[in-house]
């Protein structure tokens, strides 16, 4: 399997960043990777003391498909957050001052109207990533799979809507399911598979447009049983990883 897309996403629920190589390191998600993320006001996060919360506690497009009409981009030299509305002047944005983090905040709640609950925060903790599940993770895609899911709707659906950090090709539909509990080789990093991911709501939107288009969950318990496309993995010994480089199991004969 090889790898064709690297993707971070360093504001939760905002624009992915493509990459043509980054290094991973051990225990951690990719750099930058759900940095920073819209805390509803009513969420019970401490920038203190950063626990894993639930997507529902900040702005995600499982809830808030309009986040998909903004475009961002984030400069991790400078701290800089770009992003750039539809409609309006854009804001450039400093993460690292708590002006510049109030005024992003601001934006977004603004942006997000009444899917605003109290007085948002912009927020970041050092060492804490915003991801989906508890365990810090890159997420892998099967683009077999994916297509997979295409033909059985009839229906082209944008990677992007599932949001992964790697994307390889190769190998037959579902086969990245049998890594799980496994560990793999990719790129120059070493990586366990310790889940499947579960689809929800958030891959109805579609990326471009905002709107709710297609129905992924839904199909894929209709077509295949499930609810799962992809999985994710820990990294146990960090390396380079780059676009064009290979997935292997560590265990022959997995991918069939």
């Amino acid at each position: 399997m090889r790898v064709e897309h690297i993707y971070r996403y360093p504001v939760k629920g905002l624009t992915a960043e493509a990459l043509e190589e980054i290094t991973l390191q051990e225990g951690e998600c990719l750099p930058h990777d759900r940095r920073f993320a819209l805390a509803q006001g009513d969420a019970p996060f401490d920038d203190a003391a950063p626990a894993w919360l639930q997507k529902r506690h900040f702005g995600c497009l499982m809830v808030n498909a309009r986040l998909a009409l903004l475009h961002s981009a984030f400069d991790p030299r400078s701290g800089q957050l770009l992003i750039r509305p539809p409609e309006g002047p854009p804001l450039l944005g400093n993460t690292r001052s708590p002006a510049g983090r109030a005024e992003i905040a601001a934006f977004l709640a603004d942006f997000l109207g009444e899917e605003a609950r109290g007085t948002p925060r912009f927020v970041e903790a050092p060492g804490h990533n915003f991801t989906d599940v508890a365990t810090k993770a890159v997420s892998i895609i099967g683009l077999a799979s994916l297509h997979a899911l295409e033909q059985a709707t009839g229906m082209a659906l944008d990677p992007l809507r599932f949001r992964a950090n790697v994307y390889v090709s190769g190998g037959r539909p579902w086969a990245e399911f049998d890594l799980v509990g496994q560990e793999i080789q990719l790129g120059g990093a070493r990586l366990r598979v310790f889940k499947r991911t579960v689809r929800c709501p958030a891959t109805e939107v579609n990326p471009d447009t905002g709107e709710r288009d297609a129905r992924p969950p839904q199909a894929l318990r209709e077509h295949f049983g499930h609810m799962d496309l992809g999985v994710y993995a820990e990294v146990i010994e960090g390396g380079r990883l780059a676009v064009g480089d290979a997935l292997e199991p560590l265990q022959a004969d997995l991918l069939g």
